[in-house]
């Protein structure tokens, strides 16, 4: 009877301070305060990860520091000029006008080599000594121009004959883009066309004109040679290499543009990542218009002056992607 008394008298407690007692109990166990103290952390993170502006586009916080760790570099958006353009392949040569095949005056054998391929060569410079078959005394071959020793055809001790050049030297400070114009473009090319050619070597298109059409075309590939002459007086052209181009057909100035690599769809609205305060990057909703293989018109959400993430933009959209994922 008093073991049931005792009973009784703890459960009525319990009753009496149930909420308290359990609150103090599930303290002192750990588990259901420890678990709700991890969903705060979590929400946290996530809020801290990923949040919403005052419009309801996304924000996500990343340093220029972190953007340049995945290469994803800033521009501001700007007034440009749009171009319809034609895509060409081309390759470069070296400008047949400025070079010269150094050919013996007299057979015989090579007894000295001063130049090889690569080498500058000084109008009038020694490039090899021969000895004359004929008065068997050796005498220089000369370069006639001065440039660039691009091919050698004679080796050391071997006979030299004067019916197959010893050397080819080049001027390159000037360089010729050889274009391939299809059939169904040739009405649209005009010699004195604007042509943007880019040599893929991370540099940036360089600006020329059509200086040259072929009156006839190659039968092998369909397509008609157009010439394009640059000053090349870095090196940076450099003949055999292919090249891709693109013919400016007509331009259209817009007032405000960004990038074509800026341009990213997030929750089916076209964004653009903008530069904030606070290392801020906003997915900021954009009216586009018109484009070219460049840049892309703004015509509203975004102004003239203000920073965006111009390429690699995929990785901002991955970021928000993956912060949304854990916030759910």
């Amino acid at each position: 009877m008093k073991k049931s008394i005792i009973v009784l008298a703890v459960v009525g407690a319990a009753a009496i301070g149930g909420g308290s007692y359990y609150l103090s109990t599930a303290g002192k166990s750990g588990a259901p305060a420890k678990q709700a103290q991890g969903s705060a952390k979590e929400e946290s993170k996530a809020k801290d990860h990923v949040e919403q502006d005052e419009h309801g586009g996304d924000r996500i916080k990343m340093s220029d520091v972190k953007l340049a760790a995945v290469r994803a570099s800033l521009a501001q958006a700007a007034p440009a000029v749009l171009s319809d353009s034609l895509a060409l392949n081309g390759v470069i040569r070296a400008n047949q006008e400025t070079l010269v095949q150094v050919t013996p005056r007299f057979p015989g054998i090579v007894r000295s080599i001063k130049k090889r391929i690569g080498d500058a060569a000084g109008k009038d410079e020694p490039m090899a000594f021969i000895e004359s078959n004929q008065s068997l005394t050796a005498y220089e071959l000369k370069s006639p121009i001065g440039g660039t020793v691009i091919d050698r055809q004679i080796s050391l001790g071997e006979y030299a004959s004067e019916q197959k050049p010893a050397f080819v030297v080049a001027d390159l400070s000037t360089i010729w883009v050889d274009l391939s114009i299809y059939r169904q473009d040739l009405k649209r090319v005009r010699i004195g066309d604007e042509v943007l050619i880019d040599p893929d070597d991370g540099s940036g298109e360089i600006k020329g004109k059509i200086s040259y059409l072929a009156p006839v075309g190659s039968s092998d590939t369909q397509t008609a040679l157009a010439r394009v002459v640059l000053s090349n007086p870095d090196g940076r052209l450099r003949p055999g290499l292919f090249v891709t181009a693109r013919l400016v057909l007509a331009k259209r100035e817009v007032a405000v543009a960004v990038q074509a690599g800026a341009i990213q769809t997030l929750e089916n609205k076209t964004v653009v990542f903008v530069r904030e305060e606070g290392d801020l990057l906003e997915a900021r909703p954009v009216q586009t218009g018109e484009s070219d293989a460049k840049f892309v018109e703004i015509k509203a959400g975004l102004a003239a002056g203000e920073r965006y993430v111009a390429e690699n933009s995929f990785v901002v959209k991955a970021e928000i992607g993956k912060g949304e994922a854990e916030h759910d």
